[in-house]
């Protein structure tokens, strides 16, 4: 009796290991298909002398060489998306929180409001938007229309000087606070009320329930959306590309839109896949780095 229950016992295992194998199965050939392999081939081409239409000759090093010695406009392209990241990225999330904050309290209206501000995260990385975007900071556009309107009689060129042209494409990443805000306004949710009504007794103010109970509690949500936002910082592509090719002088140029230059335009794909896998060691230290950070401001003693 006892055997004939361990066979069946058995047999529903083989099954429930058959049935999650089978059902994981096509993840897994697309993970491979699509991520696995295509990254050991671009590691290979990274070492290689390769323009897509001849054979890759293999070089060692001299692709990483090249990059941090005999081309300037890629340490430009690096300073430039260093900058819009570590600029960005904070700017977004505090005004994620704030807008976060103000849609806590439920009204009639707050799901209408709530989903108006998430529709830019949807929409804003799509080429369309981008062309609206560039087409509202051109000279004769809405935004010189309306400073037009308010006395201010400009015909500058926001897209055409460099010392404006990147604060278009961070005004741009800023208004996509959309999926931060969510994020910050269910983790708002989850802080106990009693911990605001103690503090109320206790004769705190608004700002002093705000600093010493809502912002230690909603670190780990504000790490979690650091973290995952400086990651999409460096690999902005979208902005530069559709609205600014990189102009004037290489003041917008991304690292993203950099590597899809070398790499489609001027057929120097070796080198391009060179500099995505320095970008994804970059991408990698400034993760690290943010995790070890992590002890000293993030609160993780639990409710």
């Amino acid at each position: 009796m006892a055997k004939t229950k361990r066979t069946i016992g058995h047999s529903l295992l083989t099954k429930e290991s058959s049935a999650g194998v089978l059902f994981t199965l096509p993840f897994t050939v697309g993970f491979l298909m699509f991520m696995i392999v295509p990254m050991g081939i671009s590691l290979y081409y990274s070492f290689c002398e390769y323009n897509i239409l001849s054979e890759p000759k293999f070089i060692g090093l001299d692709n990483f060489i090249k990059m941090f010695t005999d081309d300037a406009i890629y340490m430009t392209s690096l300073k430039v998306t260093f900058f819009f990241a570590f600029v960005s990225v904070p700017i977004r999330l505090v005004f994620a929180l704030i807008v976060a904050l103000i849609l806590l309290r439920t009204t009639k209206v707050t799901g209408f409001y709530r989903a108006a501000y998430y529709l830019p995260s949807i929409i804003g990385g799509s080429v369309a938007v981008a062309i609206l975007w560039k087409r509202m900071f051109a000279i004769d556009g809405v935004v010189n229309a309306l400073l037009g309107k308010i006395g201010i009689e400009t015909s500058f060129s926001w897209l055409g000087d460099k010392r404006t042209a990147i604060w278009v494409l961070i005004l741009l990443s800023v208004w996509q606070f959309g999926s931060s805000m969510l994020i910050f306004l269910s983790a708002l949710k989850q802080i106990p009320s009693n911990l605001y009504e103690s503090a109320r007794v206790d004769g705190a103010g608004k700002i002093a329930q705000f600093f010493k109970i809502t912002l230690p509690l909603l670190t780990p949500t504000i790490f979690f959306n650091l973290v995952m936002q400086m990651i999409n910082g460096f690999l902005a592509f979208t902005q530069s590309m559709i609205i600014t090719q990189g102009k004037p002088l290489n003041s917008t140029l991304f690292y993203a839109v950099y590597v899809y230059q070398q790499s489609f335009e001027f057929y120097n794909t070796g080198y391009g896949a060179a500099m995505a896998w320095v970008m994804l060691a970059l991408i990698g230290a400034v993760t690290g780095i943010l995790f070890a950070t992590k002890k000293f401001w993030v609160y993780e003693g639990g409710l």
